[in-house]
């Protein structure tokens, strides 16, 4: 598809910086030999309209033998969204569903009441030298979705839609923007895009979502005349007319949103809700290790092992 030309690409000038609400600089951390860049939630803001986590894999490289070996672990109450731009990862989950993640595909995993899933990099892939790069976020479920049954949706690359022109190239992963839609289900307005500019291009965001945020994946951008470099995450003010422009060696952002949600969330370990009294019942019920009964199950294929949950 060709860009839209009637998006009007201004850049805000003066006052106009104050646009940006918070800034949020990713914080490393070691997954055991992997490193991800974790930028939701922080200090500074707990969720950018559905979305309350969110990290940079990668980039990795990993040697003959070595891999990603995250074992089942549980949700609730909201939906996971992995989306790579390098290498594999194999997932399974609760519901049965056993598939390779690729780059460019989008994988919506949605907890609702609870679910279990494991990720790993195994078999052939693990026979040789591999790299990954890729983003995991979580959105919150909205209340009166909290409950939903478990879901897994699959969507190919080629079904997303994809804009390109004017020295940028954009996929939407999820939601609305810029006069496109992606076929992928969601329990909430949002808003959720994969941008790559050549030096100097603008892109502007869409004004019809309350809330709206970049991550600068790499290179660095402007706005209002201030730059930011790569793993920082921009939040701007609703409403304002907002576009981003990149630097002398272009960038790659994700830009990310929706609608603000009905209130703040509780957060322990995987589970999220709008409630201690959820978070509690499901930390009873994983505890409780009743895979043939309970609340969980763990992945068929992969039920060998699973993590515990932590003791506090």
């Amino acid at each position: 598809m060709s860009w839209n030309p009637a998006l009007d690409p201004d850049i805000p000038v003066g006052d106009a910086v104050d646009a940006i609400e918070t800034v949020v600089v990713a914080r490393a951390r070691d997954l055991g030999g992997f490193e991800v860049r974790r930028a939701l939630p922080a200090v500074q803001r707990q969720m950018v309209g559905p979305f309350i986590f969110f990290d940079q894999m990668g980039p990795a490289e990993f040697l003959t033998g070595q891999g990603i070996d995250v074992r089942p672990h549980p949700h609730i109450g909201l939906a996971t969204v992995t989306y790579l731009l390098k290498g594999k990862l194999h997932h399974r989950d609760s519901l049965g569903t056993d598939r390779w993640i690729e780059p460019g595909a989008v994988n919506l995993m949605t907890a609702g009441i609870g679910i279990t899933h494991s990720e790993r990099t195994d078999g052939e892939l693990r026979e040789k030298p591999h790299a990954m790069l890729g983003l995991q976020s979580w959105m919150a479920l909205p209340v009166e979705r909290e409950d939903d049954p478990a879901a897994f949706h699959h969507t190919p690359r080629g079904d997303l839609p994809e804009l390109e022109g004017e020295g940028k190239h954009l996929r939407l992963i999820l939601g609305h923007g810029w006069g496109e839609r992606a076929p992928v289900p969601l329990a909430s307005e949002t808003l959720y895009a994969d941008a790559t500019l050549a030096p100097g291009a603008i892109l502007p965001l869409p004004d019809d979502h309350e809330d709206r945020g970049v991550y600068v994946l790499t290179g660095e951008v402007t706005v209002a005349g201030q730059s930011f470099e790569a793993g920082r995450m921009l939040v701007f003010r609703p409403g304002d007319r907002i576009a981003v422009k990149a630097g002398d060696s272009g960038a790659r952002l994700i830009v990310l949103g929706g609608a603000t949600m009905e209130g703040s969330r509780h957060i322990w370990w995987n589970f999220v809700a709008s409630s201690k009294e959820r978070i509690e019942a499901a930390k009873e019920a994983w505890r409780a290790g009743d895979w043939a009964h309970g609340r969980f199950r763990l992945p068929p294929g992969d039920d060998a092992e699973f993590i515990p949950a932590p003791e506090k």
